[in-house]
């Protein structure tokens, strides 16, 4: 995580840093994930990020079994990056409806153009996008803000 907060401190795209490091920038994005990396590779980062190779390789060593949370991030850091990570995935969500519902359509016309089917698809899957977008943008929030710490301690008292 330590390799997108410098790159986004940088003002570099995830495109220019790879470019840069020599990387693809598939790789790049996989590391940022939290995907391991070679040390070569790290160092390549390292340098186009004019970073010592040591704070990024310390990041590599951390544990990566606390999913969803950011390292070395303040928590308003880390609140906008999810927030934009729920922005980005709503937005997919919104490309993939319509991609898919276009394509329905297309074949619905052209096999039986007498009887609208794609729209039956178009509504179900159509609510679910309106609901993922109210629940993004904070316009609804049918679980509240607490409702997901509440369920990790609740789950966690069960356990232990």
């Amino acid at each position: 995580m330590i390799v997108r907060k410098l790159r986004i401190e940088k003002g570099l795209s995830q495109e220019q840093l790879a470019h840069m490091a020599g990387i693809s920038t598939r790789t790049l994005q996989r590391i940022e994930r939290g995907a391991n990396a070679s040390p070569e590779t790290l160092k390549c980062i390292a340098s186009a990020l004019d970073t010592d190779f040591g704070d990024l390789r310390k990041d590599q060593d951390m544990p990566s079994g606390t999913h969803g949370i950011l390292p070395q991030l303040s928590q308003k850091e880390q609140e906008a990056m999810e927030y934009v990570r729920d922005i980005r995935s709503f937005y997919m969500h919104l490309i993939q409806y319509a991609v898919m519902i276009s394509a329905l359509a297309v074949l619905n016309l052209f096999t039986s153009p007498g009887y609208l089917w794609f729209l039956w698809v178009a509504a179900g899957w159509g609510i679910g996008v309106v609901g993922h977008g109210l629940s993004v943008f904070e316009i609804f929030n049918p679980f509240g803000d607490d409702w997901e710490k509440r369920q990790i301690e609740k789950r966690m008292g069960r356990r232990y």
